[in-house]
């Protein structure tokens, strides 16, 4: 690709830094476009897209490391629209995705990580969680009695103890993952009520959208202000040095997308990866096989 653009987007803009203090009200959920035209974005999007796709390349081959990309957001914040724009270079091979809902009833008879923990990158791929273990901490907090359903024991479901000991509980877990090669990016895509109101009325009016609308989607806006508390104090308590968190304006779509992708291929960039070397006994066999098709 020729004429690459000169916008660059620097992800730690939008990181929560550990024991920063971080409030959820001082980030904007809307910011200056980062381009002037739908053909600019598109263009710093593919641009974007291909380096993904480069480095996806390199990171399957180099087999070094594991990526975690963790999309969570309030219903309609974009996560599905982001994971298939940013992502859509990366081969299917090299890559799964995850989306976790409601547990199933095997999964309530276990912890709450064991059903994400299942669906943990290999070593050269990259796994996308579109919500996550986070939900444990998250829509569980805003209602408390689904914990009813996960057969805790009395000392378990103590209300002053169990947010903080579930936060423990993934800091330890993404702490053992980083120990052990695999990295964990958290995307927290920021929307405004006032937005999530206009992409449900859009999901209303336009026929092809009606499928992603529910009145649950309309009953959970009723605990916006405890979803909000609920994410602040996540935020603050599970982002760390080895696995942050990234709180990306979600209003316009456009931005969002191609800072997730900034996010993304820092993530990438940063890791120590190279193409395995050829030894001199496989360098010789390639040259006898060559020898062999040239004939």
């Amino acid at each position: 690709m020729t004429g690459k653009s000169k916008i660059t987007i620097s992800s730690e803009d939008f990181r929560v830094n550990p024991g920063s203090e971080f409030k959820l009200s001082d980030r904007p959920t809307d910011v200056k476009p980062i381009c002037k035209s739908k053909k600019q974005y598109k263009k710093l999007l593919d641009e974007h897209v291909e380096a993904l796709s480069d480095l996806q390349h390199l990171h399957y081959a180099s087999n070094r490391y594991a990526l975690l990309l963790i999309f969570q957001g309030m219903d309609a914040a974009g996560k599905d629209g982001a994971i298939r724009h940013v992502m859509s270079g990366i081969n299917p091979q090299g890559c799964d995705v995850a989306s976790f809902k409601q547990p199933s009833a095997e999964e309530l008879e276990h912890d709450f990580l064991w059903r994400s923990t299942r669906r943990l990158p290999e070593r050269g791929r990259i796994g996308i969680f579109n919500r996550s273990y986070y939900e444990e901490v998250l829509v569980v907090r805003v209602h408390p009695e689904l914990l009813g359903g996960e057969g805790l024991s009395a000392e378990l479901r103590d209300d002053k103890h169990i947010w903080t000991q579930r936060y423990r509980s993934i800091v330890d877990m993404e702490e053992h993952l980083h120990g052990n090669s695999t990295r964990t990016v958290k995307i927290f895509l920021h929307l405004s009520k006032d937005e999530q109101r206009k992409r449900f009325l859009a999901r209303i009016d336009e026929p092809d959208k009606n499928w992603k609308f529910s009145a649950a989607d309309i009953h959970e806006r009723k605990y916006w202000g405890k979803y909000m508390e609920a994410f602040e104090e996540c935020l603050n308590a599970t982002s760390t040095r080895h696995s942050p968190w990234y709180v990306v304006p979600a209003d316009d779509k456009e931005n969002a997308r191609l800072i997730v992708s900034a996010i993304v291929l820092n993530a990438l960039r940063s890791l120590k990866m190279a193409y395995p070397k050829t030894t001199a006994k496989r360098h010789a066999e390639l040259l006898a096989i060559g020898k062999l098709l040239a004939k």
